[in-house]
């Protein structure tokens, strides 16, 4: 069964400094439900990266990994799959697209 959502919202900060963050998979932790334990290579986004983090559910630490699988800095996107616990897989795009020069468009799909 697949099960597709593209969450979205507009954010309050130029696309560069979202970007920025999106950019910086050491700093995932400040924005996602989930504390980054390492990031190798460390350093900004790059492709083949792995990223392992952990998350907190029903009383335990979860292990969350992540691999990003291409960049587009023109675009202000990211391409990562991310192994989530029981065997699930997302395969995610990270979109920053600006609106205007104080705000940009976050999408997550």
């Amino acid at each position: 069964m697949v099960v597709s959502v593209c969450p979205a919202d507009i954010v309050a900060a130029p696309v560069e400094v979202a970007w920025e963050l999106l950019n910086q998979p050491a700093h995932y932790g400040e924005w996602v439900d989930a504390r980054v334990e390492r990031v190798e290579p460390e350093g900004p986004a790059t492709p083949g990266q792995r990223i392992y983090m952990t998350s907190p559910a029903f009383g335990k630490r979860w292990n969350v990994n992540a691999e990003v699988k291409a960049i587009n800095p023109a675009r202000h996107q990211v391409q990562i799959d991310v192994m989530l616990p029981l065997g699930l897989i997302d395969h995610a795009t990270i979109t920053c697209t600006a609106i205007d020069a104080t705000s940009c468009r976050v999408q997550f799909g």
